[in-house]
């Protein structure tokens, strides 16, 4: 029996029962994940007590509390953020910048408390965004940022979002409050910046400032797709527990779920304390994650009150700080670089300079906008930075040192790499190239191409394509219909039986719907459903084509950008001929016109889907409706026709009846389809 026709069943008080043993185990299991970093399930067999859960309070929404795992992600933005009072103030802390400015820390404590040996715990200082976070009876109350220092935001729906801080601690504690850092992995950060590359959106400058923008966003929504990541260094205040030193603090919040830094040491001695820091120095590099330095503190809570602080400062505790991975160099050249979307990037062709340990020679600019905001001229003597795995970039101009033929930099017109025209869409940061045989993007154009939502070649993955173009096999994508079986059986990991698989895919995409075509092309701003609209709209590939822009722009949809780079493609003559190549192979390249006249049922429409239907699959039932003219949305809203009720339905049925959203059946589905297509 499924956990969902047991929960049918159950009465509310074994329900209530059942969810908080779920809670408890899904806890547990959080803990050693993201805690522990020693998980004992699967990812599937988390998720499913997670939808376990999920399930009882959908049937019993009374059920829900704050503490639950299922209420991670906030509900609407907000306006604003509340003020919000420290119960301590948040200092800042001193810094040391060699070893001789550790020892007269050392030194001063010492004097300071009388004491001749003294034990401290050296944590590593990661570059984020310092939060306060309180508990009340083991539930997450309030996450407050640092703000000045004694008062500052709270971010509470934001905070919730982060996988790794736990909305219920694993002890029932009367009353709690922590200090940490939130930060970005510097994986996410890279590929948080390469989506708002693509977008054309300004670029975080570094993890520390998109961790600080995300835990700010107003929308809880958006920082929920974001994956940041905390590390606990402070219990602030604790009632029901005897704490009384910073090691002891560490492991004790460990107990409770609350994730602490591994790396962290406890040295007996300020010599111990240099050879972590020294150790971390050369190892930082290795970590997901940005260090500036190392965080020392004294280790007894005792003698931290006793030493006290300044107005600034605690007496018991320093910041050594690593020296900066920066230098001074010239920029010989800038030249530009086309990235696998057809993105255009320029960079710093630099003379030679060493950087933490590495040879720079290039320097990432990011864009011509950011090229202007700093004024970078070739010939300028500039200071470069590297942090971590990522491209050095170029921090600021160093403009006494200007020399009077510096040359400003202008952006080319045509791709370096294909010769097609560049397109910038207004009040985008990116400048793209419209050639869809651009060698430059080959990769990415391929792929795209044979995903789900295009072609649909299944098979046609990543290793396999990185093969065809590293033996010369594909120049484009409709170098794809030319491919031999033979030739495809003799790749690495592939096998007769595997190539057959591969042709018959390859076959079959050619008499794939025109909408899947348009889509596959890769034509800048064109989705899944732009696509869908073109083709109701041309129904050939070259009526499309010749379509001009005022005519585009008059589709419900399709705006003015859309428009606009819908038409550069196509003004194109290497996309033109690259057309002309797929209809030598055979794809379908015309739609028939027989739904055109009795689409009005669907005309405009908004549905909404839930449960599960009988004939269709929710893809098949999406894409019939907008087959139709009709659109397809997740969520409901007054903006919303129709929702379609299949079996099993979810909360959705509840909120289209609150908001008088008109509910269908699946046969009534069927014989709105049935009278359409009379």
């Amino acid at each position: 029996m499924s956990f969902k026709d047991r929960v049918k069943k159950m009465t509310k008080l074994e329900a209530a029962k059942k969810a908080e043993e779920l809670k408890a185990q899904i806890n547990y299991h959080r803990k050693r994940y993201y805690v522990d970093n020693q998980p004992e399930i699967s990812d599937h067999e988390y998720d499913l007590l997670e939808k376990e859960l999920k399930t009882i309070e959908e049937r019993f929404p009374d059920l829900i509390t704050p503490d639950s795992p299922t209420q991670r992600v906030g509900g609407e933005p907000a306006k604003e953020f509340p003020v919000i009072s420290h119960t301590r103030p948040m200092l800042s802390l001193d810094n040391a910048y060699d070893t001789e400015e550790l020892k007269e820390f050392d030194t001063r404590l010492k004097r300071l408390l009388g004491i001749q040996e003294l034990d401290y715990v050296s944590e590593l200082k990661i570059d984020g965004m310092s939060i306060s976070l309180s508990y009340s009876r083991g539930v997450l109350e309030q996450a407050v940022t640092r703000g000045d220092g004694l008062s500052g935001e709270d971010v509470t729906p934001n905070i919730r979002t982060i996988q790794s801080i736990p909305l219920r601690l694993l002890k029932d504690i009367p009353y709690l409050e922590v200090r940490g850092e939130v930060y970005i992995p510097r994986t996410e950060f890279e590929r948080i910046n390469r989506e708002r590359e693509q977008k054309g959106e300004t670029l975080f400058a570094n993890p520390r400032n998109a961790a600080a923008g995300s835990v700010r966003l107003l929308d809880p929504r958006i920082t929920a797709t974001r994956k940041l990541d905390i590390c606990f260094w402070a219990l602030t205040e604790v009632r029901g527990a005897d704490v009384k030193t910073q090691w002891n603090g560490l492991h004790f919040m460990r107990e409770l779920g609350l994730k602490t830094n591994p790396a962290s040491r406890l040295c007996r001695s300020i010599g111990e304390v240099i050879e972590f820091c020294k150790e971390w120095e050369e190892s930082k590099e290795k970590l997901d994650y940005d260090i500036d330095g190392v965080v020392i503190k004294l280790n007894s809570l005792l003698l931290q009150e006793k030493a006290g602080t300044t107005s600034k400062f605690p007496r018991w505790a320093i910041a050594y700080k690593y020296p900066a991975t920066q230098a001074t160099t010239v920029v010989k050249d800038i030249v530009v670089q086309v990235g696998r979307t057809g993105a255009l990037t320029p960079v710093a062709d630099l003379e030679p300079v060493a950087v933490a340990g590495s040879l720079i020679s290039r320097a990432t600019l990011h864009n011509e906008d950011e090229i202007r905001r700093k004024d970078i001229r070739i010939g300028d003597t500039v200071i470069i930075e590297k942090g971590g795995d990522v491209i050095p970039k170029v921090v600021r101009v160093i403009e006494s040192k200007r020399p009077k033929n510096a040359r400003m930099f202008h952006m080319p017109m045509k791709c370096p790499v294909c010769g097609s025209q560049i397109f910038r869409p207004e009040g985008e940061a990116i400048a793209r190239c419209t050639g869809a045989s651009c060698p430059a993007r080959l990769r990415e154009s391929v792929l795209h191409y044979a995903s789900r939502g295009a072609m649909d070649i299944e098979g046609l993955g990543e290793a396999l394509v990185d093969q065809l173009i590293e033996n010369g096999m594909i120049k484009d994508i409709s170098s794809i219909y030319s491919l031999k079986k033979e030739e495809i059986a003799g790749l690495k990991r592939m096998g007769q039986k595997s190539a057959e698989n591969l042709m018959e895919q390859i076959e079959k995409s050619k008499s794939k719907s025109l909408h899947k075509l348009i889509f596959a092309l890769g034509i800048r701003l064109v989705g899944e459903r732009g696509a869908k609209i073109l083709a109701m709209k041309y129904p050939s590939i070259d009526l499309l084509a010749g379509a001009v822009e005022e005519e585009l722009q008059s589709i419900r949809e399709i705006g003015p950008k859309m428009a606009q780079s819908i038409r550069i493609f196509f003004s194109q003559k290497s996309n033109i001929d690259l057309i002309r190549r797929l209809k030598k192979a055979g794809l379908k390249v015309e739609e028939k016109l027989e739904k055109q006249a009795v689409a009005s049922v669907f005309e405009g429409k908004t549905f909404v889907l839930t449960g599960t239907l009988d004939k269709y699959t929710r893809e098949e039932a999406t894409e019939i409706i907008e087959s139709l003219g009709g659109r397809v949305s997740s969520s409901i809203s007054k903006q919303a026709n129709f929702l379609l009720v299949g079996k099993e339905a979810g909360s959705k049925l509840d909120k289209a009846r609150k908001l008088g959203v008109k509910t269908i059946s699946e046969d009534d589905f069927l014989k709105m389809l049935d009278h359409s297509r009379r």
